[in-house]
Formats: C-alpha cells, structure tokens, sequence
C-alpha cells in the first residue's frame, strides 16, 4: 500500500480510479465539485503565479479505499490510514462563551471520536483553516481562541498535548467555516522539534492562555513506506518573530528552519536523506504584493523545478508575512 500526493489541475485522469483515491485538498477560488466521492478539504483563497483559479492536491493508494461519513466527518480508510475532513459553522456555538474555541473543541473531539472507532489512535498530520484568524474576538486574539478549544480535546480525550502531538498548520482565510483535515494510521509517527525554536507546545504565556498543540514535523509509516510531513514554518527563531516587515528575509529564515527540521528528521529517517529541492511545498502568502520576491528567494534555494503551491491567506501571528509547509515520502526496501 503505497500512498502518493499528486498536484493537478484536472482530476479527469483518476477515471477508473476514484476508489484508490484516499482523499484530497481543493485550493482556488471556484467552488469545489460537489461529487468528487471522496472526502476533500476546500481551501478557498487565491492561488499566486497560476494560469489556473484552482488545483487539487490528491492522495491516492495503489489499493482501494472504503469510505464513511460520521458526526460530520467524511472519511476513507485504507487498511492501517484514515484520512477525513470536518466543517463547522462557527453559528452553531453562538452560545458559547467563545464559539470559535467550542467549535474547534468540538470538531477534534469528534475527530478523536472517529480514530478510536476505527481503532487507529495515531494522529499524524492535521490541516487547520479557520476564518480572520488574526482578528480580535470575545477579548482574545481568534488564533488563540482555536489553540484554546485544539488542546482542550486532546486533552478530554487522553491525547497528549505535547512531545508526541502530530504535524499541523492553522491558517487564516477571508472567511467560510472551521475546516480541518487530518490523517492518522495504526502506528505511531516520530515527532521532529527544530533546534533553532522552542517547540510550540511550550510557547510562554505572552502567546495566548494554551500553546499550540503541533510538533514541528513528523515521520509517519506506511508498510515499506516513510513519509514527511513539515509543519508550517514561519520565521521565527526560539519563539520570536524575526524579519518583520521583510517578506524575503522571513522566507529566507522559514526555509532555514525547515533545513533544520529536515536535518533532524533525517536523523531520524529508516531511508535515505531528505534534501530540500526534492519536497512538496504549499506556501501561504500574506499579501499578494510580497508574492514576486517569496518566489525569487524559493527558486534561488529549491531551483525553477521544485514543486511549489503558492496561495494568498493570512498567518498565526500578524506580524508573519509567509509561512510554509512541506512534505515528501520514499520507499523502504526492508519493511
């Protein structure tokens, strides 16, 4: 069973193949296609240096997939990997002393719910989307609401909330529900922390009342299969922001922290070395005028070839002006 990420503009080739297909990510700005049949997140902003409005990132498996839909959630499974997306409207907790936290509460503990169902309690990758997340609301900052109601269900559930806690981005868009994608499978993933940055899990209290429950990458396995997952990496050394107001200083640190990850993850790998110029990227630009400089400092250090997302959203701190994530797999001969 060998999972793989393709990005596409047209899904028309999967004819035949939907029932390999473990799930997938719409990024654009045309509506998704309702009967795709297969659990997909839809990540409305506007793509960057694209001849199209939209792409799709697909995760497709040389075997078959069963899928569910439970408490909100549309999920496949394949053997030993479940991949699933939850929405909700933050309207739906209007009572609540703070809706964006109960719904973000809410939406892992069902997440949770579903993984002990299916008897897969490894959580290994989580992708986060939520609207204005730098926006003031009930007193605190929107991000910090959702760090709040994140850690509460891992911790109501008997999750860990830091060390071994999977790879994640919280990113911000103009608007729509709470959206969250995630992926978890049957054996533990390796946490990996970056040297040059205090782990989020044990930011101080200047950043919110709950830290950030995401470890800075993971490794994750597949039989004969590892594959990486680099959380979002913005600039920000030990727990500071670094380079502010410069959009291509903040890249060219990004990208050192994630050389550094990658370091500590190869440390770690059962294969061979990772090397940046080989990952897959998605890179979340705050203001679409920064776009043309990001662009030149990534295809300096990954070459024109690399395989890279661009899209415009906001950041987990007003002050980030770029964050970026990865991911990348290879075989194991001995598994």
């Amino acid at each position: 069973m060998k999972l793989t990420l393709t990005t596409t503009k047209n899904s028309a080739w999967l004819t035949g193949a939907a029932g390999r297909v473990l799930g997938a990510s719409y990024i654009g700005l045309q509506p998704a296609d309702s009967a795709a049949g297969w659990p997909r997140q839809s990540i409305i902003a506007p793509l960057l240096g694209c001849t199209s409005e939209c792409v799709q990132e697909i995760w497709q498996l040389e075997g078959d997939c069963h899928a569910g839909e439970i408490d909100g959630i549309a999920y496949r499974r394949a053997g030993g990997l479940l991949f699933g997306v939850i929405e909700l409207d933050e309207a739906d907790f209007a009572s609540a002393a703070a809706p964006l936290a109960a719904a973000t509460e809410e939406a892992y503990r069902r997440i949770f719910r579903l993984m002990e169902r299916e008897g897969l309690p490894h959580l290994w990758r989580v992708w986060n989307y939520l609207a204005e997340i730098n926006r003031e609301s009930d007193g605190l900052e929107r991000y910090r609401h959702f760090n709040i109601g994140r850690q509460e269900a891992f911790l109501a559930c008997h999750h860990e909330a830091s060390g071994n806690v999977p790879a994640a981005c919280a990113i911000g868009l103009a608007g729509g529900p709470l959206s969250i994608a995630f992926m978890a499978g049957d054996q533990p993933a390796v946490p990996i922390e970056n040297p040059r940055q205090i782990s989020a899990y044990n930011y101080p209290a200047t950043y919110g009342p709950r830290s950030p429950t995401f470890s800075r990458a993971a490794l994750a396995y597949l039989p004969g299969q590892e594959i990486l997952f680099v959380s979002g990496t913005a600039s920000i050394v030990g727990h500071q922001t670094v380079h502010p107001d410069d959009a291509s200083g903040q890249c060219a640190e990004s990208l050192a922290n994630i050389a550094a990850v990658v370091e500590q993850a190869n440390r770690a790998s059962r294969g061979q070395p990772y090397a940046l110029e080989n990952l897959s990227y998605r890179v979340y630009v705050r203001h679409a005028a920064d776009f043309p400089a990001i662009r030149d400092v990534l295809a300096g250090r990954l070459g024109a070839a690399a395989e890279v997302v661009y899209l415009q959203a906001d950041i987990c701190r007003a002050d980030l002006l770029v964050e970026i994530e990865a991911m990348a797999s290879q075989s194991l001969g001995n598994c």
